[in-house]
């Protein structure tokens, strides 16, 4: 095997682990860290702050995943990458990222400070929070999802 051979196979190797760790992570924090933190404490607040984090500790993963994929499909197909569904998936799957991070995200930290010294969902400012948050739930199915079809891509592809 060339130098050129192992490389190719490194970065694709690569490709398949970062993906797998930014699926896997949207997976172990949405569906199992984040409801056993709030069935487990009593104070929801404090479960709210700590999904949070995990969420954007996530997010910043899945942002660096998405570069590398990104670059490392242009390098591999060129001007054909733009057709291909995988780059098109993790663009995606990144907007929704990049949407929750820095659009939604703040919105909700927002809304949780105007309620002050209130619970959020206690305060009159529980419906608006409850539709950024139900925004930001349907945002994330739908980024689990595209995140197993590009992993069942990538698995076909490499």
């Amino acid at each position: 095997m060339t130098l050129n051979e192992k490389m190719k196979k490194y970065l694709d190797s690569l490709a398949v682990l970062l993906a797998s760790a930014w699926v896997g992570g949207l997976w172990v924090i949405g569906y199992i860290a984040a409801p056993v933190l709030f069935q487990t404490l009593s104070d929801k607040s404090l479960a709210g702050m700590l999904a949070g984090r995990l969420f954007a500790a996530t997010a910043y993963m899945g942002m660096v995943c998405a570069m590398y994929l990104l670059l490392y499909e242009s390098a591999k197909f060129g001007r054909k990458v733009l057709v291909r569904s995988i780059f098109r998936i993790v663009v995606v799957m990144l907007l929704f990222t990049l949407a929750g991070q820095f659009g939604i995200q703040p919105l909700l930290a927002d809304l949780k400070t105007q309620a002050l010294p209130l619970y959020v969902m206690d305060s009159s400012y529980a419906e608006q929070f409850k539709f950024w948050h139900g925004t930001a739930s349907i945002i994330f199915l739908v980024q689990s999802v595209l995140g197993a079809v590009l992993l069942l891509k990538i698995h076909k592809d490499i």
